[in-house]
Protein backbone atom coordinates (compact mmCIF):
# COMPACT_ATOMS: atom_id res chain seq x y z
CA UNK A 1 0.00 0.00 0.00
CA UNK A 2 2.05 3.48 -1.11
CA UNK A 3 -0.61 5.98 0.04
CA UNK A 4 -3.55 6.75 2.04
CA UNK A 5 -6.92 6.02 0.39
CA UNK A 6 -8.35 2.77 -2.14
CA UNK A 7 -7.30 0.15 -4.31
CA UNK A 8 -5.37 1.99 -6.58
CA UNK A 9 -3.17 2.33 -4.07
CA UNK A 10 -2.45 -1.25 -3.40
CA UNK A 11 0.36 -3.28 -5.50
CA UNK A 12 1.68 -6.75 -5.78
CA UNK A 13 5.52 -5.95 -6.23
CA UNK A 14 8.63 -8.39 -5.84
CA UNK A 15 10.68 -7.14 -2.99
CA UNK A 16 14.03 -9.28 -1.82
CA UNK A 17 12.42 -12.27 1.13
CA UNK A 18 12.86 -10.73 4.93
CA UNK A 19 15.73 -12.50 6.85
CA UNK A 20 14.56 -13.60 10.61
CA UNK A 21 16.60 -11.26 13.50
CA UNK A 22 17.00 -12.22 16.96
CA UNK A 23 14.11 -14.16 18.42
CA UNK A 24 12.24 -14.21 14.78
CA UNK A 25 11.59 -16.76 12.53
CA UNK A 26 10.84 -16.99 8.93
CA UNK A 27 7.83 -18.82 7.49
CA UNK A 28 6.90 -19.30 4.18
CA UNK A 29 3.40 -18.30 3.78
CA UNK A 30 0.58 -21.15 2.62
CA UNK A 31 -2.24 -18.81 3.11
CA UNK A 32 -2.68 -15.24 4.87
CA UNK A 33 -5.79 -13.82 6.69
CA UNK A 34 -7.16 -10.57 5.49
CA UNK A 35 -8.68 -8.88 8.47
CA UNK A 36 -10.43 -5.74 8.29
CA UNK A 37 -7.34 -4.07 10.26
CA UNK A 38 -5.33 -3.59 7.11
CA UNK A 39 -8.79 -1.84 5.60
CA UNK A 40 -8.48 0.54 8.55
CA UNK A 41 -4.40 0.72 7.18
CA UNK A 42 -5.47 1.42 3.79
CA UNK A 43 -7.78 4.10 4.46
CA UNK A 44 -4.85 5.88 6.37
CA UNK A 45 -6.71 5.60 9.92
CA UNK A 46 -4.35 6.61 12.56
CA UNK A 47 -2.45 4.20 14.08
CA UNK A 48 -2.51 1.26 11.60
CA UNK A 49 0.05 2.04 9.01
CA UNK A 50 3.11 3.88 10.57
CA UNK A 51 4.84 4.61 7.06
CA UNK A 52 4.52 4.36 3.18
CA UNK A 53 4.74 2.20 1.76
CA UNK A 54 2.89 -0.44 3.85
CA UNK A 55 2.90 -4.05 3.95
CA UNK A 56 -0.33 -5.19 5.68
CA UNK A 57 -0.94 -8.91 6.38
CA UNK A 58 -1.89 -9.71 10.33
CA UNK A 59 -1.78 -13.51 9.84
CA UNK A 60 -0.45 -16.31 8.72
CA UNK A 61 0.03 -19.72 8.07
CA UNK A 62 2.87 -21.51 6.31
CA UNK A 63 5.76 -23.81 7.11
CA UNK A 64 9.75 -22.39 8.90
CA UNK A 65 12.20 -21.76 6.79
CA UNK A 66 14.40 -20.42 8.97
CA UNK A 67 15.36 -19.58 12.73
CA UNK A 68 16.61 -16.25 14.04
CA UNK A 69 19.16 -15.66 16.26
CA UNK A 70 18.31 -17.25 19.94
CA UNK A 71 15.33 -19.23 18.28
CA UNK A 72 15.37 -22.84 18.17
CA UNK A 73 11.82 -23.74 17.70
CA UNK A 74 9.34 -24.60 16.02
CA UNK A 75 12.03 -26.66 13.87
CA UNK A 76 12.71 -25.59 10.45
CA UNK A 77 9.84 -27.66 7.88
CA UNK A 78 6.96 -27.22 11.11
CA UNK A 79 3.60 -26.31 9.29
CA UNK A 80 2.89 -23.12 11.95
CA UNK A 81 0.60 -20.27 12.34
CA UNK A 82 1.66 -16.51 13.20
CA UNK A 83 0.33 -13.42 14.37
CA UNK A 84 2.66 -10.74 12.83
CA UNK A 85 3.16 -7.06 13.02
CA UNK A 86 2.39 -6.74 9.49
CA UNK A 87 3.42 -7.82 6.01
CA UNK A 88 1.80 -11.42 5.91
CA UNK A 89 0.27 -10.78 2.56
CA UNK A 90 3.80 -12.01 0.99
CA UNK A 91 5.40 -15.38 0.02
CA UNK A 92 8.07 -14.90 2.54
CA UNK A 93 6.98 -13.19 6.24
CA UNK A 94 8.94 -13.05 9.60
CA UNK A 95 6.98 -13.55 12.62
CA UNK A 96 8.40 -13.30 16.77
CA UNK A 97 9.06 -16.56 17.41
CA UNK A 98 6.89 -16.43 20.92
CA UNK A 99 3.84 -15.77 18.37
CA UNK A 100 4.45 -18.50 16.00
CA UNK A 101 2.68 -21.87 16.95
CA UNK A 102 2.29 -25.08 15.31
CA UNK A 103 -0.36 -26.48 13.30
CA UNK A 104 -1.63 -30.08 15.06
CA UNK A 105 -2.01 -32.66 12.54
CA UNK A 106 -5.31 -32.62 10.65
CA UNK A 107 -6.06 -29.11 10.49
CA UNK A 108 -6.05 -27.35 6.77
CA UNK A 109 -3.74 -24.94 6.51
CA UNK A 110 -6.31 -22.29 4.92
CA UNK A 111 -8.17 -23.09 8.19
CA UNK A 112 -5.24 -22.42 10.62
CA UNK A 113 -4.90 -19.12 9.10
CA UNK A 114 -7.94 -17.43 10.83
CA UNK A 115 -6.67 -18.79 14.13
CA UNK A 116 -4.18 -15.96 14.93
CA UNK A 117 -5.53 -12.95 14.78
CA UNK A 118 -9.54 -13.78 13.82
CA UNK A 119 -10.22 -16.90 15.85
CA UNK A 120 -7.99 -15.72 18.77
CA UNK A 121 -9.21 -12.21 18.48
CA UNK A 122 -12.83 -13.30 19.25
CA UNK A 123 -12.19 -15.95 21.96
CA UNK A 124 -10.09 -13.26 24.03
CA UNK A 125 -13.07 -10.96 23.32
CA UNK A 126 -15.29 -13.80 24.85
CA UNK A 127 -13.40 -14.82 27.38
CA UNK A 128 -10.81 -11.75 28.47
CA UNK A 129 -12.24 -9.07 28.04
CA UNK A 130 -16.02 -10.18 27.92
CA UNK A 131 -15.89 -12.28 30.92
CA UNK A 132 -18.77 -14.47 29.37
CA UNK A 133 -20.45 -16.67 31.56
CA UNK A 134 -22.63 -19.48 29.86
CA UNK A 135 -25.97 -18.88 29.65
CA UNK A 136 -25.60 -15.22 29.56
CA UNK A 137 -26.83 -12.90 26.31
CA UNK A 138 -24.15 -11.75 23.60
CA UNK A 139 -24.83 -8.79 21.22
CA UNK A 140 -22.63 -8.50 18.42
CA UNK A 141 -22.31 -5.25 15.91
CA UNK A 142 -20.94 -6.19 12.77
CA UNK A 143 -22.51 -9.71 13.17
CA UNK A 144 -21.65 -10.95 9.13
CA UNK A 145 -18.17 -9.79 9.47
CA UNK A 146 -15.10 -12.65 10.14
CA UNK A 147 -14.94 -11.86 14.12
CA UNK A 148 -18.61 -12.00 14.27
CA UNK A 149 -18.92 -15.20 12.69
CA UNK A 150 -16.10 -16.76 14.81
CA UNK A 151 -17.97 -15.22 18.30
CA UNK A 152 -20.84 -17.42 16.39
CA UNK A 153 -19.03 -20.40 16.21
CA UNK A 154 -17.02 -20.09 19.61
CA UNK A 155 -19.98 -19.32 21.84
CA UNK A 156 -21.81 -22.59 21.92
CA UNK A 157 -18.61 -24.07 23.10
CA UNK A 158 -17.92 -22.01 25.66
CA UNK A 159 -21.18 -22.85 27.71
CA UNK A 160 -23.22 -21.28 24.82
CA UNK A 161 -25.89 -18.06 25.29
CA UNK A 162 -28.26 -15.91 23.47
CA UNK A 163 -26.76 -14.60 20.26
CA UNK A 164 -27.76 -11.45 19.32
CA UNK A 165 -26.37 -9.43 16.51
CA UNK A 166 -26.65 -6.16 14.01
CA UNK A 167 -25.46 -6.14 10.36
CA UNK A 168 -25.30 -2.10 9.00
CA UNK A 169 -27.03 -4.23 5.56
CA UNK A 170 -30.15 -6.23 5.49
CA UNK A 171 -28.75 -8.35 2.95
CA UNK A 172 -26.14 -9.84 5.52
CA UNK A 173 -28.80 -10.96 8.29
CA UNK A 174 -29.38 -14.01 6.75
CA UNK A 175 -25.80 -15.14 6.73
CA UNK A 176 -25.16 -14.00 10.03
CA UNK A 177 -27.95 -16.40 10.97
CA UNK A 178 -26.56 -19.31 9.44
CA UNK A 179 -23.78 -19.38 11.54
CA UNK A 180 -25.45 -19.24 14.73
CA UNK A 181 -27.54 -15.83 15.73
CA UNK A 182 -30.54 -16.53 17.45
CA UNK A 183 -32.05 -12.73 15.83
CA UNK A 184 -30.31 -10.68 13.75
CA UNK A 185 -30.85 -6.60 13.65
CA UNK A 186 -30.42 -4.28 10.81
CA UNK A 187 -28.76 -1.17 12.71
CA UNK A 188 -31.25 1.70 12.56
CA UNK A 189 -34.33 3.39 13.65
CA UNK A 190 -36.01 1.33 16.64
CA UNK A 191 -33.15 -0.95 16.86
CA UNK A 192 -33.10 -0.98 21.05
CA UNK A 193 -36.79 -1.90 21.26
CA UNK A 194 -36.00 -4.74 18.64
CA UNK A 195 -33.00 -5.93 20.09
CA UNK A 196 -34.03 -6.16 23.92
CA UNK A 197 -37.62 -7.86 22.24
CA UNK A 198 -35.21 -10.36 20.99
CA UNK A 199 -34.36 -10.45 24.22
CA UNK A 200 -37.24 -11.22 26.50
CA UNK A 201 -37.61 -7.60 27.39
CA UNK A 202 -34.13 -8.28 29.42
CA UNK A 203 -31.01 -5.95 28.50
CA UNK A 204 -27.97 -7.85 27.15
CA UNK A 205 -25.55 -9.05 29.46
CA UNK A 206 -22.40 -8.42 27.08
CA UNK A 207 -22.01 -6.03 23.98
CA UNK A 208 -19.28 -6.94 21.57
CA UNK A 209 -19.24 -3.45 19.69
CA UNK A 210 -16.02 -2.62 16.83
CA UNK A 211 -17.92 0.60 15.40
CA UNK A 212 -16.00 3.15 17.21
CA UNK A 213 -17.94 4.08 20.23
CA UNK A 214 -20.06 5.43 17.89
CA UNK A 215 -23.35 3.31 19.05
CA UNK A 216 -22.18 3.07 22.68
CA UNK A 217 -25.04 5.05 24.05
CA UNK A 218 -27.62 2.34 22.36
CA UNK A 219 -25.09 0.22 23.88
CA UNK A 220 -25.59 1.25 27.29
CA UNK A 221 -29.43 1.57 27.18
CA UNK A 222 -29.62 -2.35 26.26
CA UNK A 223 -27.30 -2.89 28.73
CA UNK A 224 -28.39 -5.45 31.68
CA UNK A 225 -27.17 -4.19 34.72
CA UNK A 226 -23.70 -5.20 36.04
CA UNK A 227 -23.38 -5.76 31.83
CA UNK A 228 -19.81 -5.74 30.13
CA UNK A 229 -19.77 -3.25 27.02
CA UNK A 230 -16.13 -4.43 24.71
CA UNK A 231 -14.83 -1.57 22.20
CA UNK A 232 -12.76 -3.23 19.86
CA UNK A 233 -11.61 -1.16 16.68
CA UNK A 234 -13.23 1.50 14.97
CA UNK A 235 -15.03 0.11 11.59
CA UNK A 236 -16.00 3.63 11.20
CA UNK A 237 -13.13 5.55 10.89
CA UNK A 238 -14.48 8.35 12.23
CA UNK A 239 -13.13 10.58 15.02
CA UNK A 240 -13.73 8.82 18.34
CA UNK A 241 -17.17 9.56 20.10
CA UNK A 242 -16.74 10.92 23.62
CA UNK A 243 -17.20 8.29 26.59
CA UNK A 244 -20.25 8.78 29.02
CA UNK A 245 -19.97 10.46 32.21
CA UNK A 246 -19.29 9.04 34.86
CA UNK A 247 -22.51 8.85 36.66
CA UNK A 248 -24.03 6.91 33.80
CA UNK A 249 -21.57 4.35 34.37
CA UNK A 250 -22.07 4.07 37.75
CA UNK A 251 -25.58 4.20 37.91
CA UNK A 252 -25.65 0.74 35.10
CA UNK A 253 -23.59 -0.92 36.98
CA UNK A 254 -21.82 -0.71 33.72
CA UNK A 255 -18.46 -1.88 32.79
CA UNK A 256 -16.57 -0.74 30.34
CA UNK A 257 -13.37 -2.14 28.48
CA UNK A 258 -11.01 -1.52 25.53
CA UNK A 259 -9.53 -4.39 23.21
CA UNK A 260 -6.49 -4.35 20.85
CA UNK A 261 -5.41 -7.49 19.44
CA UNK A 262 -2.27 -5.18 17.84
CA UNK A 263 -1.71 -3.98 21.55
CA UNK A 264 -1.73 -7.03 23.31
CA UNK A 265 1.14 -8.02 20.51
CA UNK A 266 3.48 -6.06 22.35
CA UNK A 267 2.18 -6.01 25.72
CA UNK A 268 0.94 -9.57 26.06
CA UNK A 269 2.45 -11.74 23.24
CA UNK A 270 1.86 -15.01 25.56
CA UNK A 271 -2.01 -14.26 25.74
CA UNK A 272 -2.18 -14.30 22.14
CA UNK A 273 -0.59 -17.06 21.76
CA UNK A 274 -1.97 -19.05 24.34
CA UNK A 275 -5.64 -18.06 22.70
CA UNK A 276 -4.15 -19.10 19.13
CA UNK A 277 -2.90 -22.52 20.84
CA UNK A 278 -6.86 -23.09 22.13
CA UNK A 279 -8.03 -21.91 18.73
CA UNK A 280 -6.15 -24.30 16.73
CA UNK A 281 -6.71 -27.34 19.36
CA UNK A 282 -10.51 -26.33 18.74
CA UNK A 283 -10.30 -27.00 15.20
CA UNK A 284 -8.10 -30.03 15.56
CA UNK A 285 -10.71 -31.93 17.40
CA UNK A 286 -13.39 -31.10 14.72
CA UNK A 287 -15.41 -29.61 17.69
CA UNK A 288 -14.52 -26.07 15.63
CA UNK A 289 -15.67 -25.80 12.76
CA UNK A 290 -14.96 -21.99 10.45
CA UNK A 291 -15.99 -21.25 7.39
CA UNK A 292 -13.38 -19.64 4.90
CA UNK A 293 -13.33 -17.71 1.21
CA UNK A 294 -10.37 -18.59 -0.44
CA UNK A 295 -8.79 -15.91 -3.20
CA UNK A 296 -7.07 -18.03 -5.32
CA UNK A 297 -4.14 -14.82 -5.66
CA UNK A 298 -2.43 -11.61 -4.35
CA UNK A 299 -3.94 -9.25 -7.08
CA UNK A 300 -7.43 -10.89 -5.82
CA UNK A 301 -7.14 -8.86 -2.15
CA UNK A 302 -7.67 -5.13 -2.95
CA UNK A 303 -11.34 -6.30 -4.47
CA UNK A 304 -12.07 -8.29 -1.16
CA UNK A 305 -10.55 -5.21 0.95
CA UNK A 306 -13.22 -3.18 -1.04
CA UNK A 307 -15.91 -5.74 0.31
CA UNK A 308 -15.11 -5.15 3.97
CA UNK A 309 -14.32 -1.52 3.36
CA UNK A 310 -17.58 -1.22 1.93
CA UNK A 311 -19.56 -3.54 4.90
CA UNK A 312 -20.43 -6.42 2.12
CA UNK A 313 -17.97 -9.32 2.82
CA UNK A 314 -18.94 -12.34 4.49
CA UNK A 315 -17.05 -14.31 6.59
CA UNK A 316 -13.69 -14.84 6.67
CA UNK A 317 -11.23 -14.16 3.91
CA UNK A 318 -7.74 -15.87 3.26
CA UNK A 319 -5.73 -15.31 0.17
CA UNK A 320 -3.80 -18.74 -1.43
CA UNK A 321 0.36 -17.81 -1.81
CA UNK A 322 2.40 -21.39 -1.66
CA UNK A 323 -1.06 -23.76 -1.03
Amino acid sequence: MTEAGGAEHSHVRELEAPQPGPGQVAIGVAYAGLNFVDVMARRGDAGYAAAWPHHPGREVAGTVLALGEGVTKPAVGTPVVAATRGGGLAEVVVADAELTVPVPDGVPLDVAATAPLGLATALLLLTDAGRFVPGESVLVHSAGGGIGTAVARLLPLLGGGRLLGTVGRPEKAAGARRHGYDAVHVRGAGLAEEVRAANGGRGVDLVLDPLGATALDLDLDLLAPGGRIVLFGNASGAGPAPLPPLPRLLGANATLTGFSHGGLLVQAPAKVADAVRRALDLLATGALTTPVTVLPDLVDVPAAHDLLAAGRGEGKYVVALNP
